[in-house]
């Protein structure tokens, strides 16, 4: 059995298992993961990704969105600041939207924005919306992440929460073949302590972290 690719704990439990695929829940940090076999490669994860449809007009995008964008633009403040969205696939919305708030945000997408020189400086805040269950290294990812985030900075993540066993069972998040890294309120919570980090939950979805130094 892999090492949790979060924490690298050597211990997981058989979390579920459904006709396609594999899941393991790390006994540490509680991230349930997708056995390494059963991962796609990236030419059909981006196959799937282009798919999507995320129009800068769409209204319902953006209501979708500013549930994410305004609790971060409370603390964030009026002031122009300097922001990253890393994940932002083919329709940058949310970055469309801070920027209307008056921020200056900076895009990249190991797809549609691999412009790397943008991970070379900090930022006052990082968004990662819908983006960390894609992540196959999420350790190596987060500590990126946190690596682009100033001291006194924000990071901001969006993603659905992982429950217990019997409500991951029907939960339609995990048969999109491209989640692969599911984090619960525990995983975020041993996040926050193993990186000295403030944490927030805003609704069901929204997890904000402050770094502290």
């Amino acid at each position: 059995m892999q090492s949790c690719p979060l924490c690298q704990h050597s211990k997981a439990d058989d979390f579920h298992q459904d006709k396609r695929r594999r899941y393991y829940r790390c006994q540490q940090c509680h991230l349930v993961y997708v056995d390494e076999s059963d991962r796609l490669d990236a030419e059909n994860e981006k196959a799937h990704y282009d798919l999507h449809e995320n129009n800068l007009d769409d209204e319902g995008y953006r209501t979708f969105l500013s549930r994410f964008a305004e609790p971060l633009l409370s603390r964030v403040g009026e002031t122009p600041q300097q922001g990253l969205d890393f994940g932002c696939g083919p329709g940058p919305l949310l970055a469309h939207m801070m920027r209307e708030a008056g921020h200056h945000v900076e895009l990249y997408d190991i797809y549609y924005a691999p412009d790397k020189s943008v991970l070379n400086k900090q930022y006052d805040f990082v968004s990662c919306t819908e983006a960390v269950e894609h992540f196959y290294q999420p350790q190596n990812e987060l500590e990126l992440l946190l690596s682009l985030v100033k001291p006194g900075g924000w990071l901001g993540i969006m993603t659905k929460l992982a429950r217990d066993e019997s409500a991951f069972a029907t939960w339609h998040y995990k048969n999109d073949l491209t989640h692969v890294s599911f984090f619960s309120i525990e995983t975020f919570e041993f996040i926050a302590k193993q990186y000295q980090l403030e944490l927030e939950f805003v609704g069901k979805d929204v997890i904000l972290l402050r770094k502290t130094q």
